[in-house]
């Protein structure tokens, strides 16, 4: 995690200056977003919560996301991380969502996504996403990569 904390604290920084918050839903990254975020100081300024969204289950109880709000969308697809990251920017209250999903490894995932497939979505007032394939089967490494990816993209669209 000691690779992410310079981007979780630049980007917090950044929501600190702003008095801006941010609310995160992962999945395959495992909970590092939210870890790396909330290892920096004074995170309670910015960070209003999240969870890691790994199951159908989850998505339901947790996030309130319907079968019906689901119609024509996959996990692990553009379309979707951008739902996870308007839903828990508007159940939290938050300025920004993030949210990553995908298949960590070191297999893939059952909707034929390989190891190392994550899509991001950042939500606020502009959007970004994206989809980033690592080509890497190592779960961990993965983990990591799925959580700077994300960084970057809110990065950028934080400005």
């Amino acid at each position: 995690m000691e690779a992410l904390l310079p981007a979780a604290r630049a980007l917090a920084d950044r929501l600190k200056a702003r008095k801006e918050t941010v609310a995160v839903v992962e999945s395959s990254a495992g909970g590092l977003i939210s870890a790396a975020l909330l290892a920096v100081p004074g995170a309670s300024a910015y960070f209003l919560g999240g969870g890691v969204i790994y199951t159908k289950a989850a998505r339901g109880a947790l996030l309130g996301i319907t079968d019906a709000e689901m119609a024509g969308i996959r996990s692990s697809s553009e379309p979707y991380a951008l739902l996870l990251a308007r839903t828990v920017r508007a159940r939290l209250g938050a300025d920004w969502g993030f949210a990553e999903t995908g298949a960590a490894g070191p297999s893939g995932n059952r909707y034929g996504d390989a190891a190392g497939h994550t899509c991001l979505a950042v939500s606020g007032p502009v959007e970004r996403v994206t989809t980033l394939e690592t080509g890497m089967a190592g779960r961990e490494a993965n983990m990591r990569a799925f959580a700077a990816a994300l960084f970057r993209l809110a990065a950028g669209a934080l400005g």
